[in-house]
Formats: C-alpha cells, structure tokens, sequence
C-alpha cells in the first residue's frame, strides 16, 4: 500500500460518544500499521480532551456516526470536527458500522499480542466504545485503501493517551513544544526554535514522528524512563558504542519503517480495476519494499555486532530481541532465493528504477527478462541519441538528466548554446543557468523505456507472490524492528546527539522519585540557552509541604520565560533525555497545564478575560497533586480589584489541591498569600534602578523585593508626560501605604505557623534524603538550633 514519503499524519481516527460523556477512540496509523485506543469521560463541555488527542494525532481522516449521542450543553462530536478539523477529511458512518463486538473481534485476531497481554478479555466491557470506534476504522481502511489487513501484524495498545503525560493543545502552543510563537510574524529566518526543532536530528521519518508524539504524550513510567538515562548514561561514556549505532543506523535506509509495515496489508486483487489503481505504480511499490527490507536485513550483522557488548538493560533488550532471533535470518534466506545479491536501496531516481528491473534473479521468468532486454535497449538508445546531439549541434556539455514524473530529458547550459536553440528541441524552459528540454525522439525512445519498465514491474511481482505470502507470516517480527530503528534513532541521533554537541556538563541526568519534590538547581532554557551565550540559569524547589511559588517581578524581568523553561525541562526529562541544569530531581508529573498570554479569540467571540477564564477553569476542573500548573498574570485583563480577588481564590484551590504550582504576577498584594499560608512562597526576579532607568539581572531571588514604580518608569520611557506620571506616583504611594499595615497585621498573626510548617517542610526533605545518618543528624541539630532562634 503507497504511503506520503513526507512527514504528514497518516492516522485515521474513528470517534463516538454516549450520553454519559464518555468518548472512545480509535487511531489507525497506516504508516506504523499500529493501533491506539482510547476512552475516557470528558470532563469539559469545550471537548478539551478530545481536542488535545486530535491535536497530537492530526489525523487525515475523522470518521464519526451520523448522529448526536452527547448530553445537553455539548455538541457533540459530528460538530466539534465540523467547527474547528473542517481542513480535515470528515467521514460520516452509519451506527451499525460502530459495533463494539466486531471491534472485540478484529482486534483479536489483528494484534501482534495475545489478547491476554492487551488485557482485552478483562478490559472489554471498559473499553467497548474504543472497540467500536475501531471497528468503524478498520471497515473504512479496507474499503477505501483496497487492502485487507494481515492477521497478528498490528501493533494496539490501549488507553495509550493516559498512559502518558497529557499536554493539552494550549500549553503545547504556549510552551513552543512543537512550534515557535508567532511564527508566521517573525518568518522562517526566525533564529528562536522550537523544543522539537532543537532536538530534531533524527535521520528517519519515523524516528523524527517518534520524537514529536515523545515530546505531545512524554512518559509517565519511571522504570521506562530510568531505561533510556541508562542507555543515555552509556553512550555518553562509551563513544565507541555511540558513533557505531551512529554508523549502523546510518546502514538503514530512511524508508525502512515505513516499507516494513507495507507488509501489513495485503492488497485486494478484484478492487484493483474498481478502484482505478495503477498496477504498474503498485507493483513498483512492492518491489522496492522488498529491495528495502533486503538492504535492511542486510545491515542487521553490523548492528548486532555494535550491541553486542552493550550493557545497559535497552540495549541489551534490543539485542535479544532482533539480533538473537533466528525469524530474520530465514526471512533473508528467503530472499535470496528470489532477489539478486547485487540489488541495492537507491534513491537516485534511474538507479532505483534499474534496481527495481533487475530485482529478480535472471532465469526464473522468460518475459521479464524479454522486457528487461527492451529496457536496457531503450535505456543505451537515450544515451546514443544524447551522444549524436552533442555532435550534430556541437553541444559538448549537454546532460541527460532523469526524474520519475519526466522521464529522460536534456540539459544544456545557457553559456554553450550560439544564437537560437535548434527547431528539433521542443518543451523548451528555462531552469536557473540552463536549459530543460526535449525533442520527439527522446519523448518516442522514453515512452518505450516507460513501458519496458512497467513490463518489468508487472512480471517481477508475479515472481515475488510466493516470497511476499512467505513474508507476511512473519509480519510481526518486521513490525518490532521498524519500532526499534526508530527508538534507536530518537535516542542515538536526537537525544544523544544534542548532548554530545553541548560543552562537558552541561546537560545532567535528572533523579526521580515516587513523591519526592521538584528540585531543578540553576537551570536553562532548552531553546535560549543555544542563542544566548549568557543565559541566566535559575532554581526552583516545590514539595509537598511548599507546593507553590509566586514570581515578582516588572516586564521584561524573566518570569515567562521561567515558567516556559520549568515546563520544558520537565518535559525532557520525562521523555528519558539529559537535560539543562547542574543538579535536579523530579517527582512524575501526570498533566502540565499553562496559562500565559493574554489575546481575544473572535472565533468563539470571547474576549481576553473570557478565554483567560475559560482556560483557568479548565485548568482548575482537571488539576490533580501530580499535575504541574504555570500560571502567568492571571486576572489583569479585567479590574484590578475582580482580578486580584480571582487571582487569589484560584491560588487558595490550587493550594488546598497540593498541585505544583507556579503563579507569575504582577500583583504585589498576592505576597500577603505567603504570610497565610505557609505552603505558598515568594520568589521575585532582582532589577536594580539606576538613573531611572531598570537594570534587568535575570536572577531569581528569595523574597519579596519591591521596585518603586517600575511600571512609572517604564511609562515615563514610553513619552507619557510627566504631570500625568506625578500624579500617578503620588495615588500609587497612598495604596502601598494601606498594603503595608496590613502585611505587618498577616505577619504577627500566622508567624508561629509559618515556624512549625518550615519545620515539616525541611523534616519531608530530610526524608527522601540519600546522605548517611551522621549527616542527617547534623541537619537536625541545625534545624532544632535554628527553631529557637527563631531564625528558620
């Protein structure tokens, strides 16, 4: 089955819904042949869940019953592709076609797992509205992709979004997860990258589509994790192991895991003539699929033998999985019968075009090798009639270039032709400093090489059915390897690529831990850190007993980019990658939600406030203790007096939730939180004022530090006259007066609670410490000392 070479989603979803909320989905990717199902209750009238799945599959195809199923107040899911995927292919089933028993029985006896291992059996009634989704799926694939899928080849997981952490569509936006904010402003020459352009080295397609779904759903697994550190660990110190996986990927052809799963399908003979497909195209398809999986398996010895003395447990899990299976051994063996030793992948067009007409040993079918006579004579009268032109027309440097949708034609440079290009050639365009042209004997002689190697195609697919049904009892083994190249290229070309290029040390292991704290000692931006050479590096410390820091600081001090750069960091080292800090340990987070931002969605008709709103209610309706929340001047698009009491209710939940919680904000009374709750602190980021004019450091620091007036000073730069900025000065001193007295009232009420919560605090940390005992008793000798001082 032919497939886009290029990065393009190749996922087609089937969606359903009933009146409970609950949503089942099934992705069908036809370039991994593999199969996600998902269902899960939708907590958001919006489809938010729905709609972070559709954003991390994006689908080119989205197959939905006819009619509503969703309660009152939701739209359902018919519409919800109609309102925001109408660029995307919709596909309207009718409800018989969703049959959750069907589903059951395809994905049985389709899965390359037993059903035990899937958990189907003892799942099933859980998972029927996924089951029927994928039943609707796989119908339409068949039908419309005129194949029938070959039993025990796909790969199906379940419930695979929620397996993983969940980034919901706005944060990968505000993140610049995939790609950098405004983009289309700044223009391609834009030097700011995105987190997947940073660590996009991969060399296959699927590697680099492994990447990005890593970075959209990163690990929650701790044991999946630690096994890509320790693989990480040992290539970094063993540059022998690294640049010989480096050089045995590099003996793979980019295609190959997109051709191995081609095995998968098994096209239907009687929709050829129906469907209007080109045989000739097909079967040149197949055959350099086979040539691919040959070259393939051909490198499999040299990769077997860099991984041999690998000791890490991925590695070495990798090695007893293809390189000790004997499955790949035969299926070489087989091909060998058929397909001629010489037969290389090529990707230069005529190469490949050779390769694939010679594929089969000589002698096993009379016609083919009637019809590759006729090519290799086609082929030498093209060259003889090129030859005779730079004669005749006395044109020495005329070429004969060739490309799949031309064919042959000529290239002359500009400087070579005297006056005007003879009558003879025809279709005559100009390309850069040359000529592209043709005349009617070339276009005569490519005609018959076309037909020669069409001839060629159709008799050599002939040769390979028996090879071909050998191969797809095998399919499996196939599919396991396509997913392993394109681990190995994430991990050896992406992550430990982008570490091997960065100055010693500069990138760590992170440490996790069950529930332990978020510790990240003087981290760096992924992204700014490669275009700023004097990138600030910053802390942050959450834990149970302090789940939320406030940020200070005036605009342009570095606090978005610190909630951006916390994200990040987090996010890579939950895909099992190094990452920009000296020092840092990590409890696994179950959600990452961001609001930053502020702008009107007129699509919806919602303004600033309403959008700022509706994302913080989202975000309060789905947090949990693991999730992660970076929050950025929340409630400043309405009052000031509405925003600061919304801004304030929403940390008090946040606090209670024992979320992890960074709250950046430009609302100095939000400092009065840490007086009361001593779960909450203050971090601000250091400006000195000089001249009037602010002096950013970049460096985040303990406490609340109050710049007089930043926002006066920052107003007097932008020409506002200086009547209007007295006055100002003069209302503003008034109410940080007020602010004042009242903080003074906060701190002799709370202050004894404040004392006994640092207590617990530094006693939890002391916990899920790793130091001997002799250390930790001196710690308590500190803490006990510095508690009747009064000094913690």
């Amino acid at each position: 089955m032919e497939d886009d070479n290029g990065e393009r989603s190749s996922f087609v979803i089937g969606l359903i819904e009933n009146r409970a909320k609950e949503v089942g989905v099934a992705a069908f990717d036809l370039r991994s042949a593999s199969l996600h199902l998902s269902e899960y209750i939708e907590t958001s009238s919006s489809y938010q869940n729905t709609k972070t799945l559709l954003h991390f599959y994006d689908p080119m195809a989205i197959i939905v019953p006819p009619n509503k199923l969703a309660p009152d107040g939701m739209v359902g899911v018919s519409e919800l592709v109609d309102k925001f995927y109408s660029s995307i292919r919709k596909v309207t089933m009718v409800r018989g076609c969703f049959d959750d028993t069907r589903g059951a029985v395809l994905v049985k006896s389709l899965a390359a797992k037993e059903p035990s291992a899937l958990g189907l059996d003892t799942y099933y009634k859980q998972y029927y509205l996924c089951l029927a989704a994928a039943a609707a799926t796989i119908k339409w694939i068949e039908a419309e992709k005129g194949v029938i899928i070959t039993n025990h080849s796909l790969l199906v997981t379940f419930n695979g979004s929620f397996d993983h952490m969940n980034i919901d569509a706005t944060s990968v936006h505000n993140l610049e997860i995939i790609e950098p904010l405004h983009v289309t402003l700044l223009g391609t020459s834009n030097k700011k990258r995105s987190l997947f352009q940073t660590l996009k080295s991969t060399r296959t397609t699927g590697g680099t589509r492994l990447l990005r779904a890593n970075l959209l759903q990163p690990l929650k697994d701790i044991e999946t994790i630690k096994a890509r550190l320790d693989c990480l660990d040992e290539l970094m110190s063993n540059e022998q192991l690294f640049f010989g996986l480096s050089q045995a990927l590099r003996k793979f052809p980019k295609e190959t895991d997109r051709v191995l799963c081609h095995f998968c399908f098994k096209p239907k003979k009687v929709t050829n003539e129906v469907l209007g497909i080109d045989n000739a195209r097909k079967s040149q398809v197949l055959i350099s699929s086979i040539i691919v999986l040959k070259t393939a398996l051909d490198a499999l010895p040299f990769l077997s033998k860099v991984l041999k003395d690998a000791n890490s447990f991925l590695l070495g899990n990798i090695y007893k999985s293809v390189c000790e299976n004997e499955k790949y051994a035969s299926i070489r063996k087989r091909i060998g019968e058929v397909i001629d030793e010489d037969v290389l992948h090529a990707r230069v067009p005529f190469v490949a075009r050779t390769q694939q007409c010679f594929a089969v040993k000589a002698g096993i079918d009379g016609f083919l090798d009637i019809a590759r006579r006729s090519f290799c004579d086609t082929s030498e009268a093209i060259h003889n009639l090129a030859n005779k032109y730079r004669e005749d027309f006395k044109l020495p440097n005329l070429k004969i270039p060739f490309n799949n949708r031309h064919g042959f034609y000529f290239n002359i440079p500009q400087k070579d032709i005297q006056g005007k290009l003879p009558n003879k050639f025809i279709q005559v365009m100009k390309h850069g400093n040359s000529i592209h042209c043709s005349t009617l004997d070339l276009a005569s002689l490519n005609a018959r090489n076309k037909s020669a190697a069409k001839e060629c195609y159709l008799r050599t697919e002939l040769c390979l059915e028996a090879l071909m049904d050998a191969i797809r009892e095998d399919v499996s083994v196939l599919t396991m390897l396509a997913e392993i190249l394109c681990l190995l290229d994430m991990i050896v070309n992406s992550f430990a690529h982008m570490i091997s290029t960065k100055p010693v040390d500069r990138y760590i292991r992170p440490q996790f831990t069950e529930n332990g704290p978020l510790a990240i000692d003087a981290g760096r931006h992924p992204i700014l850190e490669s275009v700023h050479n004097d990138f600030v590096p910053n802390t942050i410390f959450l834990s149970q007993a302090s789940n939320m820091v406030i940020v200070m600081g005036p605009n342009m001090s570095g606090k978005s980019t610190y909630l951006q750069q916390i994200c990040l960091i987090v996010i890579l080292a939950q895909i099992g990658c190094y990452i920009p800090a000296r020092f840092a340990t990590l409890r696994v987070v179950d959600r990452v939600f961001t609001r930053m931002g502020t702008v009107d969605n007129l699509e919806s008709n919602s303004s600033t406030f309403m959008t700022e709103m509706k994302e913080t209610a989202f975000i309060l309706q789905n947090s949990s203790e693991r999730s992660l929340v970076v929050m950025d001047e929340l409630g400043r698009a309405t009052s000031s007096s509405d925003g600061f009491a919304i801004a304030w209710s929403c940390c008090e939940l946040l606090l209670a939730l024992k979320t992890y919680t960074i709250f950046a904000t430009h609302m100095e009374n939000l400092s009065e939180l840490a007086s009361i709750y001593p779960n909450a602190k203050i971090l601000h980021f250091d400006v000195e004022v000089k001249n009037n004019r602010l002096d950013f450091k970049f460096e985040l620091k303990d406490g609340l530090h109050h710049v007089p007036h930043y926002g006066l000073l920052l107003a007097g730069v932008a020409g506002l006259p200086s009547s209007v900025i007295e006055t100002a000065r003069n209302i503003t001193s008034r109410i940080t007066e007020k602010g004042v007295k009242r903080k003074e009232v906060n701190y002799e009420q709370y202050h004894g609670i404040q004392m006994a919560y640092r207590v617990a605090q530094r006693l939890i940390c002391l916990k899920y410490s790793t130091q001997d005992e002799d250390s930790i008793r001196q710690a308590l000798q500190h803490l006990k000392d510095c508690y009747a001082n009064g000094t913690i």
